[in-house]
């Protein structure tokens, strides 16, 4: 990734994933050694995971988790990489199978919903925007109508949930 990293972010932005494609082809062989001394990982293997990690990277850049490269653009990389490989929590510990698996599923469910309410959901879960700043985001004339949307779009989720497994989640 040889252009300024604020033009990288740009063009990620609008769909151009070259500098990915190019970073894949330089640090594929890096990667899979650093993957084998660290995780004892077959190359096949961590060349998997490091294209997923590059497709969440660019899946964040896209829809406005990151804002600015990291420091350490390429250990970032490699982190996003590996946590493909076991499933961790929040706080930096590695989740039952059960639960890691529920998150999975409810991570696959919310890719179902539309992008409208996935929007609704990262504002107000993840940013902790409030109902008066996402009806300003989304174009909403008011707070009402972010909060009946965001109602709609989990009793949507709920109802995917409910039909993928036939449980309720906790």
């Amino acid at each position: 990734m040889s252009q300024p990293l604020a033009e990288i972010l740009t063009q990620m932005r609008v769909g151009n994933q070259s500098s990915l494609t190019d970073f894949y082809r330089i640090n594929r062989d890096h990667f899979a050694r650093w993957a084998q001394q660290n995780h004892q990982l077959e190359s096949a293997r961590a060349h998997d995971l490091l294209q997923a990690g590059l497709v969440r990277f660019y899946d964040q850049v896209v829809d406005g988790r990151i804002t600015k490269l990291p420091d350490d653009l390429r250990m970032y990389l490699y982190e996003l990489a590996m946590q493909q490989l076991t499933s961790i929590d929040a706080t930096g510990e590695v989740l039952p199978a059960a639960e890691a698996g529920r998150r999975r599923r409810l991570v696959l469910l919310f890719r179902q919903l539309s992008s409208d309410s996935q929007k609704i959901m990262m504002y107000f879960y993840f940013r902790g925007y409030n109902f008066a700043k996402v009806a300003g985001k989304m174009g909403y004339p008011n707070a009402a109508v972010a909060r009946r949307q965001k109602i709609s779009g989990l009793r949507t989720l709920y109802e995917l949930y409910q039909r993928s497994s036939g449980a309720t989640p906790a």
